[in-house]
């Protein structure tokens, strides 16, 4: 499995970076390359080009509706109906329930039948196997429904946070990741608000609880320095730590 970080820039798109973008790419027994996209973020779908075709994704999962991890999906839309080589088949889209009437008021479209000619729309119900991926959500802890995701491939598991706060269910998601993709938000010397995001220290201490076999930070906000991030899991997790940085590849 291989891992594209398109874009890590929390809360709204940054100087260096688009808002929450991951590219998995997996073989299946047959050898045919199947790829979906973490989130699709505002600023992501420009990036993706230099990454992959755009018209090769074979799905889309979206950890919530905030539009830093949903928003670019409308852009998405007007690529796959009006691209000059006609109108492209439908792919599936994972995420909460609501999730296709949410991008249809994006674009200001009717409801009925908003990007439903584009996208194959599906609520997060539980495991999915999509080619060579299977995908389980664990619903955590945001202001809005939201779901981390835990990601296998031929014996590779890869588990993202998505946004939360900390909470019990995400030792469940990193429990023996190969890769755990932590949300780092907040730092821990600010007064924060509750059950909301993460620090470098919260993804850490679960790191370490988990036997992640390696942590990599994203979502730190272009108003915080990612150095305090890391310093934050460094500190609570002995293991292989990092910040995520837009076109990073990790092959799992």
């Amino acid at each position: 499995m291989r891992l594209t970080i398109v874009g890590c820039s929390g809360s709204y798109p940054g100087p260096e970076s688009p808002a929450s973008c991951y590219l998995l790419e997996a073989e299946d027994a047959a050898g045919r390359t199947w790829r979906v996209l973490l989130d699709l973020g505002n600023g992501a779908l420009g990036a993706l080009h230099r990454f992959a075709d755009p018209l090769a994704v074979d799905a889309v999962l979206l950890s919530h509706l905030h539009a830093d991890h949903c928003l670019d999906l409308t852009g998405y839309y007007v690529l796959r109906k009006y691209h000059p080589l006609g109108p492209q088949p439908r792919i599936p889209v994972w995420g909460p329930a609501g999730t296709a009437d949410r991008m249809a008021r994006a674009y200001d479209l009717p409801s009925d039948p908003g990007m439903h000619h584009e996208f194959d729309f599906r609520e997060w119900h539980g495991p999915e196997q999509i080619g060579p991926f299977l995908v389980e959500p664990v619903a955590v802890n945001h202001p809005v429904p939201a779901y981390g995701l835990r990601v296998t491939a031929d014996g590779i598991t890869l588990a993202y946070t998505g946004d939360t706060g900390p909470c019990a269910a995400l030792d469940d998601l990193a429990r023996d990741a190969d890769l755990f993709l932590a949300e780092a938000s907040f730092r821990s010397v600010d007064d924060n608000p509750p059950d909301l995001h993460l620090t470098g220290a919260d993804g850490g201490q679960v790191a370490a609880r988990a036997g992640v076999r390696r942590l990599v930070l994203t979502h730190v906000p272009p108003w915080h320095e990612p150095a305090d991030a890391l310093a934050e899991a460094v500190a609570a997790y002995d293991g292989t730590v990092e910040l995520a940085r837009p076109g990073a590849v990790y092959e799992l």
